[in-house]
Parts: structure tokens; C-alpha cells; sequence
């Protein structure tokens, strides 16, 4: 179950970070609204894929979720910007990995 919760966080960051890229490309790049149109379209798709966690829990789930966009767009922007992270980005990203290792792994009395 945890495997299978960990791919779905990763292709539901996929999902966003490539969305809101799309939509920024298409504003603030001047790419045109068919950019707009998919980053929408891959937005939506985020949230079907978020809706699939084994978990039950919308809080918790979006709460930990949000420690994997911060690590995913960090990559994104390594990979398709050229962002260099700093110690300090690296040093986050592992405190917000931590953070959703807790949140969603955790053993809890009667899971």
C-alpha cells in the first residue's frame, strides 16, 4: 500500500508542477492558450489522481502532498529551468520529505 501511495504522490505532482508550468507558459511566456488549456486540463487530472490515495483522510493527505510538490518543484526547476538548489533548498526538501514520511506512514492506533 505504501508503494503503491508513494507513485500515485509522484504522478500527482507530475501532474500539478507540469499543469501550472503549462499555465505560466502560456501567460507569463506568451505561448498561447492551447498552453493554458492543457496545464488546466493536467491540473484537473491532479486532482483525480490525488482522490486515489489508499488513504480516506482529504486533510492529511493534501497536508503531505504538499511536502512532495515542494520536492518535485524543486526538481522540475532543475530540470527544465535550470535552478541550482542551495544546501538550504536541499536541506528543506529533506525536512518536507521527513515531514510527509510522518504524516502519512506513521503508525496510528486502530490502522
Amino acid at each position: 500500500m505504501t508503494g503503491r501511495s508513494i507513485l500515485l504522490f509522484a504522478l500527482a505532482a507530475l501532474l500539478e508542477i507540469g499543469g501550472a508550468w503549462l499555465v505560466w507558459q502560456g501567460v507569463k511566456e506568451h505561448r498561447g492558450w492551447l498552453f493554458v488549456g492543457l496545464g488546466a486540463v493536467s491540473l484537473g487530472l491532479y486532482g483525480v489522481v490525488a482522490a486515489l490515495q489508499p488513504s480516506a483522510e482529504f486533510g492529511r493527505v493534501l497536508a503531505a502532498y504538499g511536502g512532495v510538490f515542494i520536492v518535485g518543484s524543486l526538481l522540475w526547476g532543475m530540470v527544465l529551468d535550470g535552478l541550482r538548489p542551495d544546501r538550504w533548498d536541499l536541506v528543506g526538501a529533506l525536512v518536507c520529505l521527513v515531514g510527509v514520511g510522518v504524516i502519512m506512514y506513521a503508525p496510528r492506533a486502530g490502522a
